[in-house]
């Protein structure tokens, strides 16, 4: 009998260079193989008959090779297959398909899975760009043997099939994943241990884990096609759970971990709560002051604070960050603020200096761009305690940065820091007196004693709740979800290139309104250098020719800062009429009095972006229009980006619909370290899998009692170490 943890080198059938190519896939042991699961199934247990089949439906044919070939048109190859079931026949054609030259023989018998259609001359029937697997030869070779030929073929017909994602550059085809598996499984043991408690196994009626891996890879004859397909059957469940559970199991236990830290209890008295008011620009929401409460709570506490704070754009949070600082450096600590970026950090930089530098408060700013001088001369303010709030980027976490009493740390994750970036910079609180990865040096204590700084995370998009509980399940949330009163609903509008001068109109209308208007133009980074000189041009044809008559001027992230700065103050005071900018003015940059925003080739951006760049207008009582121009074909995902911000301003709305569009990994803008790759669970159709996992990883762990033992708490959490460290690369918990 093999076990879960064996090498699949070790699987009959397999050998070392076969598990270099499933390495390559993840697959390096048996567990990896056997959680390897089907993306689709197929019924072969009723296929259908090629004489029954109607127009429109999807079906699934078992049919013999007669004629392949491939045939050029004026506009593309297209290669054309007849199967066939005794005297009826089968068209089957694929698109641009030089690649099947040799795939197809006579006499092959082939599974076919597609979309029944009428041919171009209404006469025939065909699928069009079938699936197709050939599940038997057209002549065995004689010196096979004839048990594995009657295995094979019970493996591909009579049943329902797994189909799985060919490897190895399609050197390991499904059917091979068939054939493999199924050795696989009957080589694990009958009873495999169960890591789920007990109790928590009767509260979601689970099967045992040998029963889902059996089911799940071969399901019986009576199981509906349509619950295997959604990934609905009793074995899918299982096993999505057991995945959604020990990450829960995981998260929950680092936040009684971080409740057992020492913290700061800073204190929340009359001066404190003056120093708040003396800061506030605006009278806050009903929404600020609940989510202030919450944190204000949290600081009060002897452990250290980890918070999620959330909102849509434009709903507040930047303040809320900066009342929170408030408190820690009235109690006498310093604050650092870590953006991803350097210019949304000099954005802070900016925002700060304007709402506390009038009450005396001392901001300064580092980044890894600035002169060395000043660096260095930055570095000795913030070790000498006279730099009170810390504005900056990775450079932050850099040996040489020294901080006197840092006291809160506020990450900007703005979808940039992973989960496993941020868990990083808290376990070096305990390595060596870095908080969150800023150096603590407390005079004359002993790191044993130093305190954990208070953390505050900040995200700049809504995150829809299946990512806030995983990716920031160790973390309380706090949810701002009240815009600020007075606000009026943008509307957006879609339009072509072409359409231009009517967009140019209606900016004069603005500007003759006494409003000011964002025109936008993407740089990436990938072509930085290219699309700047793009956006200098798109400027240059702005100011000189289309509005001479007024005033324009430009923003991008290769400017120096106090030239930025000058140019986003005279817009914020109303001395320009047109902001010619790249992304730099995504988030940060807040002018009541701006109504209007253009978004040049908004099909480029991704829908979170696109929602950011909208939140820079609607802050005042006047309607605020996003007009979002497109030039040339747009893709089907960008129409639905497009569409989805024309229907709806509801950010956490567009969050969701964004991670539908880009699943979890590029969310966050790459698929970055630290992103956890599930093998069977899906954040986004698990929604209520992974609330059962929270509430039950809780509730396992808040004790053991009649229902659950400390033995059953103990291998639960053995278990749960070795898949994160294995599966997640996250950090040591527990």
């Amino acid at each position: 009998m093999l076990q879960l943890g064996t090498s699949v080198q070790y699987v009959k059938g397999i050998g070392p260079r076969l598990a270099e190519l499933l390495a390559a896939k993840g697959i390096q042991t048996l567990d990896d193989l056997v959680h390897y699961l089907p993306f689709r199934y197929e019924d072969r247990l009723n296929p259908r008959g090629i004489a029954e089949l109607r127009p429109g439906e999807m079906a699934t044919v078992i049919a013999e090779v007669r004629t392949s070939g491939l045939f050029r048109t004026r506009r593309m190859p297209i290669f054309q297959m007849t199967a066939g079931q005794g005297r009826t026949r089968l068209k089957c054609i694929w698109f641009n398909a030089g690649y099947l030259r040799d795939k197809f023989k006579p006499g092959q018998i082939v599974a076919l899975y597609g979309k029944v259609e009428e041919d171009y001359r209404g006469g025939e029937l065909q699928l069009t760009q079938p699936q197709f697997e050939i599940i038997g030869e057209a002549s065995a070779d004689n010196g096979s043997d004839a048990a594995e030929q009657k295995l094979a073929a019970s493996l591909e017909i009579g049943r329902i099939v797994p189909i799985y994602e060919s490897a190895g550059q399609g050197r390991l085809t499904s059917r091979w994943f068939r054939r493999i598996i199924h050795a696989a499984l009957e080589n694990l043991p009958a009873d495999l241990p169960d890591p789920i408690p007990a109790v928590v196994r009767r509260h979601l009626n689970l099967i045992s884990p040998r029963e889902a891996l059996q089911k799940v890879h071969w399901p019986e004859p009576g199981e509906i096609i349509q619950d295997l397909q959604s990934s609905r059957t009793p074995a899918h469940v299982r096993l999505i759970f057991e995945e959604l559970f020990f990450v829960e199991l995981g998260l929950e236990l680092k936040r009684r971990e971080q409740k057992a830290q020492t913290g700061i209890a800073f204190k929340l008295d009359d001066r404190v709560r003056a120093a708040i008011k003396n800061i506030l620009p605006f009278h806050p929401t009903a929404a600020q002051k609940r989510v202030l409460k919450e944190i204000a709570s949290d600081m009060e506490q002897p452990y250290p604070m980890r918070r999620l704070l959330q909102g849509d754009v434009g709903s507040g949070k930047t303040i809320i960050a900066f009342e929170a600082a408030i408190i820690a450096i009235e109690n006498g600590h310093q604050v650092a603020l870590m953006a991803p970026t350097e210019i949304l950090a000099q954005q802070h930089y900016f925002s700060a200096r304007r709402i506390l530098e009038s009450a005396g408060y001392r901001v300064v700013l580092l980044t890894g761009s600035m002169e060395d001088d000043r660096k260095r001369e930055t570095r000795r303010h913030i070790a000498q305690g006279n730099a009170q709030l810390v504005i900056g980027t990775h450079a932050l976490i850099e040996q040489k940065v020294e901080f006197s009493k840092l006291g809160m740390v506020i990450v900007d994750e703005q979808h940039r820091f992973g989960v496993l970036q941020r868990f990083k910079l808290m376990k070096k609180s305990n390595e060596d007196r870095v908080g969150t990865g800023l150096r603590l040096v407390q005079a004359e204590q002993s790191s044993a004693a130093a305190p954990e700084p208070d953390v505050l995370v900040m995200t700049a998009t809504p995150i829809p709740r299946t990512l806030a509980l995983t990716l920031y399940g160790d973390l309380d949330v706090s949810v701002i979800d009240e815009m600020p009163p007075g606000r009026t609903p943008i509307v957006t509008r879609c339009v072509s290139d072409e359409r231009s001068a009517e967009v140019w109109d209606f900016v004069r209308k603005q500007v003759a309104a006494k409003h000011q208007v964002y025109v936008v133009y993407p740089v990436i980074e990938e072509n930085e250098e290219t699309e700047l000189k793009a956006a200098m041009k798109m400027y240059k044809e702005l100011s000189k020719r289309i509005f001479p008559e007024l005033r324009v001027a430009v923003l991008h992230g290769r400017m120096e800062p106090d030239l930025k700065e000058h140019v986003m103050r005279l817009f914020q005071k109303g001395e320009l009429d047109i902001l010619v900018s790249t992304t730099v003015i995504e988030v940060g940059v807040d002018v009541a009095n701006a109504t209007m925003i253009i978004i040049e080739h908004a099909e480029r951006f991704g829908l979170a972006q696109l929602h950011q760049l909208r939140g820079r207008i609607g802050r005042g009582a006047a309607k605020s229009y996003c007009v979002l121009m497109t030039g040339g074909k747009v893709s089907e995902d960008g129409e639905r980006r497009l569409d989805a911000m024309v229907r709806t301003n509801d950010g956490f709305r567009i969050a969701e619909l964004d991670l539908e569009l880009r699943g979890p990994g590029e969310f966050f803008g790459t698929k970055q370290a630290g992103m956890p790759s599930f093998q069977v669970a899906n954040l986004i159709r698990d929604r209520q899998l992974i609330e059962a996992a929270k509430r039950e990883a809780a509730a396992v762990l808040a004790c053991p009692n009649s229902e659950i033992t400390q033995a059953e708490i103990d291998a639960a959490l053995r278990h749960m170490r070795t898949r994160w460290h294995k599966s997640y690369g996250l950090v040591e918990v527990g």
